[in-house]
């Protein structure tokens, strides 16, 4: 009884105190939003970011070339040779006459074979790596296998490709990182504000008795009602700003951006979690000073 006593008197008196501020409280709730809100765009970019660079890599094919002059039961050694390295995914194999009608159908030039006379290609191995960044260790590895003489993957370019996709991951960390920092700071100075207001509040509180954690519940509580609200209506924004650009301008994309995922109901899920931490931390870091009687 005494709990749910206590329980009623910290929720009423941060609604009090929410309705006593006002402007106080739509200045930080609209901080938290603004702060949320350039949050939730920074992960949405990284998770489109990361879905394009997830297939790219995974794009990344390997073709090994056959000798012209092995006997099939040589092709069938090498591609059980192939199949048993650690790491290989798939394994197709394409005779020389299937790429001949693949590169008529690239060229769209149906008599090339005609032209050519005899069939200048090469039997080949089309391989997928389970691991796209193992790709460079296991052409090495298929080179050393008999019957095979060349191993092309995009040598240069695919390495290119890798270093490139591991600084963007890396930036898009570290500028989520510097935003979220920034987001703390911008609402414990506007909840500091807001303490202020009270100060003489809390110090005829600190006089009569009261103990820290008894002052601190109703600002934490209004704290977190706060950055609930803020970071509810950074979502509901984010939401709306990105099925927009999902329904009006699909067709001037590069590529699709992710829709209806689990990975975007995490995020959703977690901005609205971070809204209410970070209303929490900010109530935590500016309150301290003014409990110091």
């Amino acid at each position: 009884m005494r709990l749910f006593s206590r329980t009623w008197y910290f929720c009423r008196e941060a609604w009090l105190s929410l309705m006593r501020n006002r402007l106080l409280t739509i200045a930080t709730i609209s901080t938290v939003t603004i702060c949320i809100f350039i949050v939730g765009i920074a992960l949405l970019v990284t998770l489109n970011a990361n879905n394009v660079i997830d297939r790219l890599e995974s794009d990344v094919e390997m073709v090994a070339f056959l000798d012209s002059d092995l006997t099939a039961e040589q092709v069938n050694n090498a591609k059980a040779q192939l199949s048993r390295l650690p790491g290989v995914k798939s394994l197709v194999f394409v005779s020389k006459e299937e790429s001949m009608l693949k590169l008529q159908k690239n060229l769209n030039k149906e008599d090339l074979g005609e032209t050519l006379g005899d069939n200048p290609l090469p039997d080949s191995f089309e391989i997928k790596a389970e691991d796209p960044h193992n790709v460079p260790d296991l052409a090495v590895a298929m080179s050393n296998i008999y019957g095979i003489y060349k191993i092309n993957y995009g040598q240069g370019i695919v390495e290119k490709l890798f270093r490139i996709t591991s600084w963007v991951r890396n930036l898009c960390i570290g500028i989520i990182a510097v935003l979220a920092v920034g987001a703390v700071f911008l609402v414990a100075t506007c909840i500091r504000l807001a303490i202020f207001a009270r100060r003489k509040e809390i110090y005829l509180m600190k006089l009569v008795g009261a103990t820290n954690w008894f002052i601190r519940w109703p600002f934490f509580l209004e704290g977190m009602l706060i950055g609930t609200v803020g970071s509810a209506l950074a979502l509901l924004l984010l939401d709306l700003g990105y099925r927009s650009i999902i329904t009006n301008i699909p067709n001037l994309m590069i590529f699709t951006l992710v829709q209806g995922s689990s990975e975007l109901t995490a995020i959703y899920v977690s901005l609205l979690l971070i809204g209410a931490v970070l209303g929490i931390l900010g109530t935590f870091i500016s309150l301290n000073r003014f409990l110091d009687v």
